[in-house]
Parts: C-alpha cells; structure tokens; sequence
C-alpha cells in the first residue's frame, strides 16, 4: 500500500543525539527557527534553514535522513504555486525566501515528530498545560485522538488511491479527497464523543438554553 501524508509523521526509532535530545530544547529550537523563518523570510535565511533542516536529519540517522525528501511526493505542486506567484509577482529571492523557510520550518516540526515517542509528546504538553493552568486531561485527550487519527487517515488515503488504481483510474483527486473527507468527519465525531463521554466538555450554565 502506497503510504498517505500521515505516514510522514511516524515516529522512526533511534538513539542518535536528536532522539536523546529533551523535549523543551527541542521546542525551543523549533520556536527559535519559527521565529526566524517568519520575521526574516529572506534567501540567505531560507536556504540556512534548508541546510540546518538537511543537517539535523542527517545528525538524526540514516533512516531520518531518509525520509526528508518525503514530503515533496504530496506538497510539490502547493510549493511550485506558491513559488512561481512569489517569482513572477515579488521577486526571486523573495520566491526562494518564502519557500525555503516554509519548507524547513515542516521539515523541523516533522523531526520533532520523527524523534519523539508519542508518549512523551503527551507528557510535555500535559506539563505545558498545567503550568498555564489549562484542563490537562482535555488538552492531552485532544492531542492523543489527533495523533491517533493521521495514521488512519493515511491509511484511508492509500486505500482509495489503490481502489482508484484496480479501477484503471491511475489519478483520481476527487474521490481519494472525498473518502479522506467522510474518514475525517468520522474521526471528527468519534472524537467529539469521546470527549463528551468523559466530561470534558464546558458544562452549560443553568439558564441557558439547550442547543
């Protein structure tokens, strides 16, 4: 089965410095480079951030280093768009600027995932969400149900593609983003009702009136 986009975010296991790495350097580096990307979006910074990219996977292992490339297969034609109306209607540092610093800023969320144990992902930002003094049973059930549901999501996306290819249809957009579609809204309310089932939801108020 061909893999969809959520197979992008599968956590590859390692022991290389990235992988032992603490979770708050992690965040901070991709807040740092957020930061970066967003307030100097121009070519010397995007092309930087595309080689820090290139070598934090590289420093991650060979398997991580393999999967940087990954992303283009689905997000070329988003980046091809967005380039050519930067080049023809900006400038071309500008198109090499916007686009080298939106890639390398997914690229280094997606090593985040890539490195990182779902698990400890959700003790982080259970911690996080106490220490703001959010409900962090909500905040983490909500993060769970969400990385739960991208593999099957991306599993949806490899079925309806290889359903479309047993038909002869080798490209079919229109029935893969339809299936991934109602996969999606299931998931949505599954989740809604798991919320709901544990009482997460912000209770209503006694005068007022029900929905």
């Amino acid at each position: 089965m061909n893999p969809g986009p959520g197979a992008l975010l599968t956590w590859i296991a390692g022991d290389s410095p990235v992988h032992r790495a603490p979770l708050w350097l992690k965040y901070l580096l991709l807040l740092a480079v957020g930061v970066l990307g967003t307030v100097w979006r121009t070519a010397p910074v995007g092309l930087g951030l595309l080689a820090l990219s290139v070598a934090l996977y590289a420093l991650a292992g060979r398997r991580v280093l393999r999967a940087w490339p990954a992303p283009l297969r689905f997000w070329w034609w988003i980046l091809a768009l967005l380039g050519a109306y930067q080049w023809f209607f900006v400038s071309p540092p500008a198109a090499v600027g916007l686009i080298g610093c939106m890639f390398a800023l997914v690229q280094l969320a997606r090593l985040l995932l890539l490195t990182t144990r779902t698990a400890a992902l959700l003790d982080g930002l259970t911690a996080l969400a106490t220490a703001l003094r959010i409900p962090p049973a909500r905040t983490t059930l909500v993060l769970a149900l969400f990385l739960r549901t991208l593999p099957e999501l991306s599993a949806s996306w490899g079925r309806a593609r290889e359903a479309a290819a047993a038909r002869g249809v080798k490209r079919a957009p229109l029935r893969t983003a339809t299936s991934l579609g109602v996969t999606a809204v299931a998931r949505a309310r599954d989740a809604g009702d798991a919320i709901a089932a544990r009482g997460l939801l912000e209770a209503r108020r006694p005068d007022e009136p029900a929905p």
